[in-house]
């Protein structure tokens, strides 16, 4: 009996209700960057005027590519790689490149959840490690805000740093060139610099060719983090979808929750009037909507496969019209909600330091690990509103990361099914990638992984590859497949008829506005800076460029190598590559041979067995 479970091979499977699907996508899309991108980006580029390119795109090119793809996903019932073969074989190298940036995002992302875990534990102290100047990593420069007489000292020193940001990112070494400085390193001579070994959480050496120490207690919280995200999709859709009930609805309670007491706090309206006060003229720099298009692009996690991985366990018939709507809808409404409690909190610290806005206003970690950590530590239960601020932040982050995960799990084991869809390859299958994922991003938790985890956020992760992808698949979707297909398609599955903008937008806004974007990410490209002054040596933004072309070239690459081995002349080729599966019905028919197979198995195993 138990020899027959094995052999058999198992349904892809469902979602157990449409309220699981939107879970899972809700959760996939609302992550850090609605909490600590976001609002930065709204503040920094015109306050409310921001919101005028942010809406743009959204509606030519986040919303367009958010349907293009659960469309995709729900009509082929298969992962990110395999439905290009259903749909245009000729354009499979898109999945493959969708896959590799994910692979990058999971060593990268869950590193950000190992910090946020890290502070979550010391949010238990009796007082906040971060919040006072007498431990051990601290300098004669550190400023504790917790004492009312510091504010006079704060505005009066240059060279000083918060208790806060020697907590987070003080370095350590020993000599290093350049002029690279860093909050909490002391003063020394011009072009080089000494610091004692004092460490935290980071404790940054002088630059990546000093990688230093294993940073252990990181590497405990990393583990901790592979292994919740392991059992959240160890048994697949069916375990997925019943975690997301919790990771995607208690953040919201907890940022209700931090939006609440944010808006209570004096100085909190000035904080938020510096998060929308509107400059029109910042509308007129090409920057501002370069960045309104890249949050776009990572916040609806478009171009790597998530959605139709996610849309796939949809029925054929669900109304991913509808559902992509309100998902959208509910993705950028929680970005501007989140920038209320942030900016908040920043305009209580501004006032209880007698700062501008402006000094205190953070982006990304900056923000998660310094600025608010240190608001945090102003205010009454101090220790309650960390326990709050972190655990939010978790499970925000959570919901991404397994997603992710889970994507890669399905595009593999759909290219592979009748091996894979076996009892307890997969739970094999994923232990392996999660130690691989792990091993290959310790070199980020040693004193000089910061700057590892910089280059690959910056280059492997970043929105020139994205932007590829999305231009790749509005042309192989839109052009090739052709639009009035896929509104065909929404037809036959949802029984609502589809904008008539979508198809014009697949065909000609998308693209177009993606391939202005990528002219400019080229012509405003600066290379990666750490703090804005330490450069990286030459190797490193030569392995950068590596990250950044290995996920592109995969697409005209996988293109070039389907038409050097296929039969007949190059155009008999091309034309065969760039036609559709015949039977849309195709997805039913497969499983069923499938099923099929593993009996054939099972019978030819008992027949065998039977014989002996």
């Amino acid at each position: 009996m138990a020899n027959k479970k094995r052999q058999r091979v198992e349904e892809r499977g469902h979602w157990g209700s449409k309220a699981e699907f939107l879970l899972a996508v809700a959760g996939n899309v609302v992550g850090l960057g609605n909490v600590w991108r976001f609002p930065y980006l709204c503040y920094k580029n015109g306050g409310g005027a921001f919101l005028v390119p942010y809406l743009v795109l959204v509606v030519t090119c986040g919303v367009p590519l958010f349907l293009l793809e659960t469309t995709l996903g729900q009509y082929t019932q298969e992962g990110g790689i395999t439905c290009w073969r259903k749909m245009c074989p000729l354009a499979e190298g898109i999945g493959y490149g969708g896959q590799v940036i994910l692979l990058y995002s999971c060593m990268t992302y869950i590193l950000i959840l190992a910090w946020a875990l890290l502070y979550l534990v010391f949010s238990f102290s009796p007082q906040l490690p971060w919040a006072t100047c007498d431990h051990y990593w601290n300098t004669a420069k550190c400023i504790d805000f917790s004492a009312q007489n510091k504010t006079l000292e704060w505005t009066n020193q240059t060279n000083t740093a918060s208790a806060a940001t020697e907590f987070w990112e003080y370095v350590c070494g020993s000599t290093a060139a350049s002029g690279f400085f860093l909050m909490g390193q002391e003063e020394s001579q011009p072009n080089t610099f000494v610091v004692p070994r004092r460490r935290r959480v980071l404790a940054i050496s002088g630059g990546i060719e000093e990688m230093g120490s294993i940073r252990w207690d990181l590497v405990l919280c990393l583990i901790a983090m592979w292994v919740i995200c392991y059992f959240c999709i160890w048994k697949g859709v069916k375990s997925t979808g019943k975690v997301v009930y919790f990771t995607a609805t208690f953040p919201y309670v907890m940022l209700l929750i931090l939006l609440i007491r944010g808006l209570s706090l004096p100085g909190a309206l000035q904080g938020v009037l510096y998060y929308l006060l509107p400059d029109p003229s910042r509308l007129a720099d090409p920057q501002v909507w370069m960045e309104a298009g890249a949050q776009i692009l990572f916040s609806y996690s478009v171009g790597v496969g998530s959605l139709i991985v996610l849309g796939s366990y949809n029925t054929y018939n669900n109304n991913c019209y509808k559902d992509c709507l309100w998902l959208c809808l509910l993705n950028s409404g929680t970005s501007v909600v989140a920038g209320f409690a942030v900016f908040s909190v920043l305009g209580f610290m501004a006032r209880e330091q007698g700062v501008p806005i402006a000094e205190v206003a953070e982006s990304g970690p900056g923000l998660a690990f310094i600025a608010y950590p240190q608001a945090v530590a102003m205010m009454p239960l101090p220790q309650l509103w960390s326990i709050c601020f972190f655990l939010m932040l978790i499970l925000l982050g959570l919901d991404t990361q397994f997603v992710a995960m889970e994507v890669v799990m399905t595009s593999i084991i759909d290219m592979f099914p009748t091996v894979m869809r076996r009892y307890g390859r997969r739970e094999l299958f994923l232990l392996l990638f999660c130690l691989t994922c792990f091993l290959s991003q310790l070199v980020m938790v040693t004193e000089g992984g910061m700057y590892v985890f910089q280059v690959f956020d910056y280059y492997a992760c970043n929105g020139t590859c994205i932007l590829f992808l999305c231009v790749f698949e509005t042309v192989a979707l839109g052009w090739i497949f052709g639009a009035q297909r896929m509104c065909d398609i929404i037809k036959d599955m949802t029984g609502v008829h589809a904008s008539p903008f979508f198809k014009f937008s697949w065909l000609y806004l998308t693209p177009l506005v993606l391939l202005v974007s990528i002219i400019c990410s080229f012509v405003e490209y600066q290379p990666l800076t750490f703090n804005r002054s330490y450069e990286y040596p030459a190797w490193a933004y030569a392995c950068g460029r590596v990250m950044t072309s290995s996920s592109i070239l995969l697409v005209p690459g996988w293109a070039l190598y389907k038409l050097a081995i296929g039969t007949g002349s190059l155009r008999q080729r091309f034309h065969h590559l760039c036609q559709p599966a015949p039977d849309g019905s195709l997805t039913q028919k497969r499983e069923t041979e499938l099923r099929h197979s593993g009996e054939e198995v099972q019978h030819c195993l008992t027949s065998c067995g039977g014989s002996k």
